[in-house]
């Protein structure tokens, strides 16, 4: 009887202990899940607040590098990585958030025009405004407040340097392809470096009979292009700004030898560094990733894409040394609905595109998918989340401490 009773007893004992080891353990593992909940909302919540709300407590950027692969969605950037031996400069990028592209409009697809302004201005806007409201008034970009805070500036671009991307960040019109009437207007704004293509809007105008080189140079610029000289050869004079002309109108390809925007980006921040000790805002574009997905061209794309990477390279060389830049690499909006196939393997990826734009099917066009967001140094953690695209220049106006 007594051995039963002893029998018994132990059977309930390990039966309590067990049960009391499955609350213990319930308890741990639903504390730490209530930690982690906690921690995730705290996150979104951060990631979401308006940017009002949003006071930098970590080391401000003295220097802002905006990179516009325009053109490049996820699918863009992961086809340049396994055309590339699976590895992009972009990889190094911490902090990583999505933004949504669309304009004012009620179309959800935007253009580079409202997308760039966006971006400069902080504001949606209809498609085709360059630096204007939807109701076609003036907006004060971040290049025009970096200006007016004594900060350096310039602007770098692999298509010419009126069109809708770079033109944004410093020109006023209705409409993006008021080329000659968008090359007037980087004469009311001073900047520090202009780099791209488009030289015959400043030179050989058919709406009026200036030169605007010749306006430039009067002010104090320097003046140079490719036909003149290799941007390799150009010596950046500290005392002048620089304009450098890398075609009469659209640069050419990489894959037809363009090899300029690597070296543009080095010389670029370099000598952008030296012109104030307040600091610089750069805005650099691949441009032609997007003229890739408009043709429906994989290796169009993938090459363009690469090149962009290597001038992501060289941005990132000097932002390590320097520890005072931010750099932000993202896009205005993705082109052609492009996607990798079946079929498809490191070194040769097949591509395929959405619908044609128009009934004729001239051309692939703009989606309306969100865009990624990659940024690094000082300020990088406020753009991880899902926030508008105009968040972009919310968080950089508040990072450079601008009214």
């Amino acid at each position: 009887m007594k051995k039963k009773f002893n029998e018994k007893t132990l059977n309930y004992t390990k039966k309590y202990n067990c049960l009391n080891s499955r609350i213990l353990n319930f308890k741990f593992y639903g504390f730490a899940f209530y930690i982690f909940l906690v921690f995730l909302l705290g996150a979104c919540k951060t990631a979401q607040r308006p940017i009002s709300m949003i006071t930098p407590t970590g080391k401000k950027p003295k220097n802002i590098i905006l990179m516009v692969g325009d053109g490049m969605g996820l699918s863009q950037i992961t086809a340049g990585m396994y055309m590339n031996n699976n590895k992009l400069n972009l990889e190094e990028f911490a902090y990583i958030g999505l933004h949504k592209s669309y304009p004012k409009d009620k179309d959800l697809i935007t253009d580079s025009a409202a997308g760039a302004t966006a971006f400069s201005c902080g504001c949606k806007t209809y498609n085709a405004a360059i630096g204007v409201r939807a109701d076609s008034s003036r907006c004060k970009t971040i290049l025009e407040s970096a200006e007016a805070n004594g900060l350096a500036t310039g602007l770098v671009a692999t298509s010419t340097i009126v069109h809708a991307t770079p033109a944004s960040f410093i020109a006023h019109v209705t409409k993006r392809d008021m080329f000659e009437p968008i090359a007037l207007d980087f004469l009311d704004t001073e900047f520090d470096l202009l780099i791209g293509g488009g030289k015959k809007y400043f030179e050989r105008r058919t709406s009026d009979e200036r030169n605007l080189l010749d306006e430039l140079k009067v002010k104090g610029y320097q003046v140079s292009s490719s036909g003149e000289e290799d941007l390799a050869d150009v010596k950046f004079e500290g005392n002048k700004n620089v304009v450098y002309f890398t075609a009469e109108e659209h640069p050419v390809p990489v894959s037809q030898g363009r090899d300029y925007l690597p070296l543009a980006s080095k010389k670029s921040v370099n000598f952008l560094k030296k012109r104030s000790g307040k600091g610089f805002f750069l805005m650099i574009e691949g441009s032609q990733i997007d003229w890739g997905g408009h043709a429906g061209k994989t290796d169009y794309i993938t090459s363009e894409m690469v090149d962009f990477d290597k001038a992501i390279g060289e941005v990132l060389d000097f932002a390590k040394k320097d520890g005072e830049t931010l750099i932000i690499v993202t896009a205005d909006h993705e082109t052609g609905g492009f996607a990798i196939l079946k079929g498809s393997k490191l070194g040769n990826v097949v591509g395929g595109f959405g619908d044609k734009w128009d009934e004729k099917g001239n051309s692939y066009y703009h989606t309306g998918t969100m865009i990624p967001v990659f940024a690094y140094g000082p300020g990088s953690e406020y753009f991880s989340g899902i926030y508008e695209n105009t968040a972009i220049f919310d968080k950089m106006k508040a990072l450079f401490g601008f009214k």
